[in-house]
């Protein structure tokens, strides 16, 4: 299996250099981290800490030109940083019971206590999402404060890495001069494929399998839904239409809003059911959820029934989607010509508008990664690799994938802390 993973080059000086020994072309490390993303900084914070101080010994590496690029440009560049109603219910997985260790022990409350150390206001704004009153910037400079003490290199290239039963030996890029770290303790924080335009790679897999570590099958998540030509001839005239719609994939129901674009479905709702979507299946769009349109339409044939059927759903639904409706499906007429057995099948129809999406924008522009690292090879409490002591993975890389709305950057603090604290009390 492959040893060589190039990334990029050249690299910025690191912030610290602590209790690492430096011997020729050779630094020796504890800990190397590959990654300084959410779940790469959380580990680092947490990893060179010993009786609670701060202990060095951490080296974590990153292509990019500065720390965490995705928390960033995450939630309009306010980061939605947890959700209040972080449960394990929310985080699909082969194994749905792996992420319940780590999100029970380290809590969207235990991050809320950290923000709050910390000074930085935030608000929440629906369902539980948890984001920053000012900037996304506030959460790197926290991390940045946090992981105080480990050596920080960006812009580094990761050419191989070995392992020879007792040390990790990666070969760097830094500024166009080859380096070599050794660490007793390797953690793969490279997140996933989602994104690829900010550098993803699927490093992680790479390695992972070099270490005899299983995969499951990986695929786009929390990603806008395309379509083939005959439905998009309709939807393009509705591009920039929204609505709050039910949507239904894989047996999974989300209230959220509905986008259409000039690619497809986008909007909350059809992000959160992408992730169950499968491909030569259906999803079912209720366009009134919580509503019976049956018995609006009924009580309006009584009130106003000299008015066209399509006048009312223009009342009921967005104007232009409403237009569409009618068209496709032929609501013509008045609504006081209707019998209860043509409004029922009129309701029917749009609380179970029947879709036949023929596949997703795919990583370009996912949020998520679904599947990854198996989580039968990795031990719950700790997050280190079975088949390969000293290994950790955490994050997006590994199969824990969570619903749109702050769930996986809380899957980041947690499984970073969890892997952190493993590693600093074997220090």
């Amino acid at each position: 299996m492959p040893e060589f993973c190039a990334i990029s080059a050249t690299s910025l000086p690191p912030c610290r250099a602590n209790r690492n020994v430096v011997t020729g072309d050779m630094e020796h490390f504890d800990t190397l981290i590959l990654g300084a993303g959410a779940a790469g900084m959380m580990c680092a914070a947490h990893a060179g800490h010993k009786n609670g101080k701060p202990g060095g010994g951490v080296l974590i590496v990153d292509h990019a030109r500065a720390p965490g690029e995705k928390i960033r440009i995450s939630g309009g560049g306010r980061c939605n940083f947890t959700n209040l109603h972080t449960d394990p219910a929310a985080f699909l997985s082969a194994n749905p019971h792996f992420c319940k260790s780590a999100l029970s022990r380290y809590t969207q409350w235990d991050f809320l206590d950290l923000v709050a150390r910390h000074s930085i206001p935030w608000h929440e704004k629906t369902l539980g999402q948890l984001f920053c009153d000012h900037s996304a910037k506030d959460i790197i400079a926290m991390l940045l404060a946090e992981m105080s003490g480990a050596n920080l290199w960006l812009k580094t290239a990761i050419r191989a890495v070995r392992h020879d039963g007792k040390l990790f030996t990666a070969d760097l890029e830094r500024d166009g001069t080859p380096v070599t770290v050794t660490a007793r303790h390797l953690v793969l924080a490279t997140g996933g494929k989602s994104i690829p335009k900010m550098g993803a790679t699927g490093l992680a897999y790479t390695l992972a399998r070099q270490f005899g570590v299983r995969l499951t099958d990986t695929r786009p998540g929390l990603v806008p839904l395309t379509f083939g030509d005959d439905v998009m001839a309709r939807f393009r005239p509705l591009a920039g239409v929204a609505a709050p719609v039910r949507i239904s994939a894989g047996g999974t129901s989300f209230d959220e809003a509905m986008l259409f674009t000039h690619r497809g479905l986008s909007g909350p709702a059809v992000l959160q059911a992408s992730s169950y979507w499968h491909e030569g299946e259906a999803v079912l769009v209720d366009l009134s959820p919580g509503v019976s349109l049956f018995d609006t339409l009924r009580e309006r044939r009584t009130t106003a029934g000299r008015k066209a059927l399509a006048t009312h759903l223009g009342d009921l639904l967005p104007a232009r989607l409403a237009a569409d409706l009618v068209a496709a499906h032929g609501l013509s007429g008045n609504l006081a010509d209707c019998s209860d057995a043509r409004l029922r099948q009129v309701a029917d129809l749009l609380h179970g508008w029947e879709l036949h999406p023929s596949g997703t924008e795919g990583y370009r522009t996912a949020e998520v990664t679904l599947g990854g690292i198996d989580t039968g090879d990795l031990d719950s409490r700790t997050m280190e690799c079975r088949p390969c002591p000293g290994l950790f993975a955490i994050g997006e890389a590994v199969d824990v994938t969570g619903w749109l709305g702050g769930y996986n950057f809380q899957w980041a603090w947690s499984s970073g802390w969890a892997a952190g604290r493993a590693i600093a009390e074997r220090a």
